[in-house]
């Protein structure tokens, strides 16, 4: 049995985010922890740390070692532990790739999911925040009116308000926008995640330029 396996359906530490680096130190991807480990197996890559303001960078058997010494200390952090029966691994949050130099791609998907991410689930006529379920995609200029299915023409928002606004646009129907549609610069998922403390050391590498990060899983 795989000592890193976990009950299907059940998130764990093997589930969380790891920031992918290229060989120029350039973000490119993000994958789970448990394809981090697996390329750090097979040396394809290696970890980056944020250590007392400096960036650290370690193999798979020197960051096992660390993580050995750090479980013993019962060093306190935000980070997620993959115990095993005979070792405990903290999971990396952030990985350079040694043989690859591709540049980032430099641009963000137009889908359902980026387009809540972008505007945090949140309906851009009353304000108020719902469920993704609860959302629908409403064109600001209607279809009707030759507007286009468009990162600057579709926003959230409610039932409601959806229904309210019908085939209008915002000033026919006497309706405001929050907040005026955009196409983001990278990805709104990679933002939200930005806003979690145990994510926070990808910023060194994510905010020096708008580089679009696909987010797998």
């Amino acid at each position: 049995m795989n000592p890193l396996a976990a009950a299907p359906g059940i998130p764990t530490a093997l589930d969380a985010s790891v920031l992918v680096l290229n060989k120029t130190f350039m973000a490119v991807h993000v994958i789970s922890v448990r394809r981090a480990f697996c390329l750090l197996c097979k040396d394809l890559a290696e970890v980056v740390s944020l250590e007392e303001g400096a960036f650290a960078t370690y193999t798979f058997q020197s960051w096992a070692e660390l993580s050995e010494l750090r479980s013993k200390l019962n060093v306190q952090s935000d980070d997620d532990w993959v115990r095993t029966p005979t070792a405990a691994l903290q999971a990396p949050r952030v990985i350079r790739l040694l043989g690859y130099d591709r540049m980032p791609k430099q641009t963000v998907k137009f889908n359902r999911r980026n387009i809540f991410a972008r505007d945090h689930n949140q309906c851009q006529y009353c304000g108020k925040k719902f469920p993704t379920s609860e959302l629908s995609l409403d064109h600001v200029s209607p279809r009707s009116q030759g507007g286009g299915t468009t990162w600057d023409n579709i926003v959230c928002a409610c039932v409601d308000c959806n229904v309210r606004k019908g085939g209008r646009t915002p000033r026919q129907a006497n309706m405001t926008l929050i907040r005026k549609p955009e196409k983001p610069k990278r990805s709104p998922l990679l933002n939200l995640k930005l806003t979690q403390k145990k994510y926070q050391s990808w910023a060194s590498f994510v905010d020096a330029a708008y580089w679009s990060v696909e987010l797998k899983g």
